[in-house]
């Protein structure tokens, strides 16, 4: 199967040539941006325009692109929305989707094929109104990203709006044109990996790859935590390779989550059978 790479492992630096140029340089050619504006400021056309170039330059195309979580530059921390398209606050929730556009936009420069979104906030609670709040956001951003040549897909998160059961829930109540980015650590923080996978498996068009101990949401290494990657990648190989193992790693150093360190992984995952 194909193998690509979230800039996520880089989120705490300006996107630039020079970071792709390292990703490239790892034999790495699909790649997700993550949309946090210190490191892909949307905002900022001059930004977009240059890293739209690079891809032109290299031939490569940008596989996704990650909605963003705040509306600041720091994490929330400078005062910024959390964004949420099930805010059930109506005010709340039109900024949200704003955000979200501003990153679909860029696709007017720069292609992708999928926008990955969060139903609700990490931890939010079950409530029928926020599948109600969520089904109005994306009914509208469904069109937005459609119309610039993108699809939405939704990432189960760990929340309560987004377990598998729940994604499929929604998907069917909204019978909306959604489909799933499969997160194979936040799966193995809920009912395990091999579990939701299954639930998903007829959805899933992209993925998140990283690995955790089951408690928090450690972005490691996969090997590096609880989940069973032979299994993992074989059921991901069943499904006749309708999508990339997308690695959304956090930055713990080169000797932990570098790139020559993400080669690595490649080759082990490679020579499951």
């Amino acid at each position: 199967m194909d193998f690509a790479l979230s800039s996520h492992l880089f989120v705490g630096e300006r996107l630039n040539s020079h970071v792709l140029d390292q990703i490239l340089g790892a034999g790495i050619r699909q790649i997700e941006i993550f949309a946090a504006r210190q490191h892909l400021d949307y905002y900022d056309k001059n930004q977009v325009r240059d890293v739209a170039q690079w891809f032109t330059d290299h031939g490569v195309a940008l596989h996704s692109v990650h909605a963003p979580l705040y509306s600041d530059t720091d994490w929330g921390r400078l005062g910024g929305l959390a964004v949420s398209l099930a805010h059930l606050e109506r005010h709340l929730r039109i900024d949200s989707m704003d955000e979200v556009k501003r990153a679909i936009e860029i696709a007017e420069r720069l292609p992708f094929r999928y926008l990955v979104v969060h139903l609700g906030l990490p931890g939010e609670e079950y409530d029928m109104r926020k599948f109600d709040a969520a089904f109005t956001s994306l009914e509208h951003l469904n069109i937005f990203a459609k119309d610039r040549g993108a699809q939405i897909l939704l990432e189960n998160i760990p929340n309560e709006l987004s377990t598998p059961e729940r994604l499929l829930e929604f998907i069917q109540y909204t019978r909306l044109k959604l489909d799933v980015c499969f997160d194979a650590g936040h799966a193995h923080m809920g009912g395990g990996v091999g579990p939701a996978f299954q639930a998903l498996k007829e959805r899933i068009r992209s993925t998140h790859v990283h690995d955790n101990n089951g408690a928090k949401d450690e972005h490691l290494m996969p090997f590096e935590g609880g989940i069973d990657w032979a299994r993992t990648m074989r059921d991901f190989r069943a499904v006749d390779g309708q999508f990339p193992a997308v690695f959304e790693l956090r930055d713990y150093g080169p000797d932990l989550s570098g790139l020559a360190k993400v080669r690595q992984v490649i080759e082990k995952m490679e020579a499951i059978r």
